[in-house]
């Protein structure tokens, strides 16, 4: 029974939207479908909602075809990071607090119900710099291939200045 309710709440908690939301950027075709639109690799940004001033560039492998044209296909757990500060970042005692687990930035479903690819946050105190790693999980079997970006927290200069 208690199998049960985790998948329920699991199955749930996907349909409930993200505050974070990506903005696409581009893409590229990698491969041609004769119906439905081509596989692709999308680029995407998002700002992180807790820090200021940091904004990561995520791409993504994107399935075409029939399927991936009525959302019912699931996308390859192929993704990579890259994320800078584009200005002052000031971090909250919660940020500079939290676990060894990290906190999830940022998710995007790549599968009709239950695979997705998470963005997940950690603080790196010794080195004063913000850790993020991208991966793709489903509720029974995830994926080990995943991507990092390292953010060292630096002072920020207004031209000018």
């Amino acid at each position: 029974m208690l199998k049960i309710r985790k998948i329920f709440l699991a199955t749930t908690l996907l349909f409930i939207p993200l505050v974070t939301q990506a903005e696409e950027i581009g893409s590229v075709d990698t491969v041609f479908k004769f119906i439905g639109p081509d596989h692709k690799i999308v680029v995407e940004a998002f700002d992180d909602p807790d820090v200021k001033n940091v904004t990561c560039y995520l791409s993504r492998a994107k399935t075409g075809g029939i399927k991936g044209g009525l959302g019912l296909a699931e996308d390859t757990a192929d993704a990579a990071i890259s994320c800078q500060q584009v200005g002052s970042i000031e971090l909250t005692d919660k940020i500079k607090k939290s676990s060894k687990k990290g906190q999830v930035v940022f998710q995007k479903r790549t599968s009709l119900v239950f695979k997705k690819l998470q963005v997940v946050r950690f603080y790196d105190a010794n080195r004063d710099a913000l850790v993020y790693l991208t991966y793709s999980d489903k509720m029974i079997d995830g994926s080990p291939k995943n991507a990092l970006s390292a953010v060292p927290i630096m002072p920020w200069k207004v031209a000018g200045n």
